[in-house]
């Protein structure tokens, strides 16, 4: 039997765009249109409107925390014209997770940004930075007595090497220099960001927030241990997964570390350049791990690797976002039980972990991929929009109730 302290946080997350639907000032809604994706948004989960139904589904799974953004394109849907209907929304969202002993971890930019933004050149613009203030600070002054947990930016290397590096998401660029300045425009926003959050709690003379970033990590692994392989892994490490920390730790601008985790890559480079180092993956099949739906190797040990190097950072760690999209729900089930042994292990070696947050409450719309990977505790018929539970959402609820995950 493994147990957990009383006061860990205990859920799931979502993302405003993924399941809120009809975000038509947002880029990524204009970018549907015009590359016609064959599964569009649309309605999404219509969580917009059945947030509270959803939050009700939460709670009877014992959830005690719940990772949220808000959607900067309804708050802001033309520059510096900002919907106080929509500013208040959030607040009836954030209260609603209040009103039912829920702790809302709100995210300020996951991914997406109003249209008007990006038409500017997006975060590659100079002037992005003071736009993510004026957008935040707008927030804040309505939300923080509610909110205790920020997350500035959702996963600011994936964000760069989707949107600036493959050139997939959009804008759909791809340059490594272009991609170089959005990361530092992003790590600017971020630290600014953090101090504006605390000064706004500190005038208001409310509690100290708790303020970071959420970092996706993922575990690289050679697939043969020779020279090029090695640096490579030094490399991605150092440019995928620590050097956003880092350099938000030389700013003192984290009050934990935020981490998403899914998988492992298996590194195999062809060759000495840059784009080599940095990109290539094994084409071999060399592993014989299972996979989820789109492929993704299922590696907990990767997570515990991780985690044990965070300790040098000293700072709390909670786990944002750690999921899995599968048709089968055993397989559901067994990815968060063994994820959940890879914490446990981690806190007895010394780290400390705060909680531990399952991606995703519901089925929801997966960015280019559509609405067929099901990372799901929750089933969404998109035909009549029924919620369902899985098994593993069950099966996960006596973990989030009890603190102990049985043998």
């Amino acid at each position: 039997m493994i147990q957990f302290p009383k006061g860990f946080l205990w859920g799931a997350a979502t993302s405003a765009y993924q399941v809120e639907g009809n975000n038509i000032a947002s880029d990524w809604w204009e970018w549907e249109k015009r590359l016609g994706q064959k599964e569009p948004s649309g309605l999404a989960c219509r969580h917009y409107e059945l947030y509270a139904q959803d939050f009700d589904l939460a709670r009877s799974l014992g959830h005690n925390a719940h990772r949220l953004s808000l959607e900067w394109s309804r708050i802001e849907p033309e520059e510096g014209r900002f919907q106080e209907a929509q500013l208040k929304h959030y607040l009836d969202v954030i209260l609603a997770l209040r009103e039912r002993g829920i702790e809302p971890v709100v995210t300020l930019h996951h991914f997406t940004n109003p249209l008007w933004f990006s038409l500017k050149d997006g975060w590659h613009n100079e002037q992005a930075v003071s736009s993510y203030l004026r957008y935040t600070g707008r927030a804040l002054e309505l939300l923080s007595p509610h909110v205790r947990f920020w997350v500035t930016i959702n996963e600011p290397m994936v964000y760069v090497y989707h949107a600036y590096v493959l050139g997939i998401w959009p804008p759909q660029e791809r340059s490594l220099a272009k991609g170089g300045k959005v990361t530092n425009n992003l790590l600017s926003a971020h630290v600014e960001a953090y101090k504006l959050i605390h000064a706004i709690y500190k005038k208001k003379g409310l509690p100290m927030p708790m303020v970071s970033i959420a970092q996706n990590l993922q575990a690289f692994v050679a697939c043969k241990a020779n020279l090029r392989n090695r640096i490579a892994l030094y490399l991605r490490n150092k440019c995928f997964n620590f050097d956003f920390i880092d350099n938000a730790m030389r700013k003192k601008s984290l009050d934990f570390l935020g981490i998403n985790y899914y998988s492992r890559s298996l590194v195999d480079t062809r060759g000495w350049g840059v784009k080599n180092l940095l990109l290539d993956t094994c084409r071999d099949n060399h592993s014989d791990l299972p996979k989820n739906s789109l492929g993704w190797d299922i590696y907990p040990q990767g997570l515990y690797d991780l985690l044990l190097s965070l300790k040098r950072y000293d700072l709390p760690v909670f786990i944002l976002e750690n999921g899995i999209c599968t048709d089968k729900d055993s397989l559901r089930w067994n990815f968060i039980r063994r994820h959940i042994e890879m914490v446990h292990q981690a806190r007895q070696k010394g780290v400390n972990l705060i909680g531990y947050l399952y991606w995703s409450l519901l089925d929801n719309f997966e960015w280019d991929k559509g609405f067929s990977p099901r990372f799901g505790l929750i089933d969404v018929d998109y035909a009549t929009y029924r919620r369902t539970p899985r098994d593993s959402a069950n099966k996960f609820a006596e973990v989030c109730r009890t603190g102990t995950l049985n043998d």
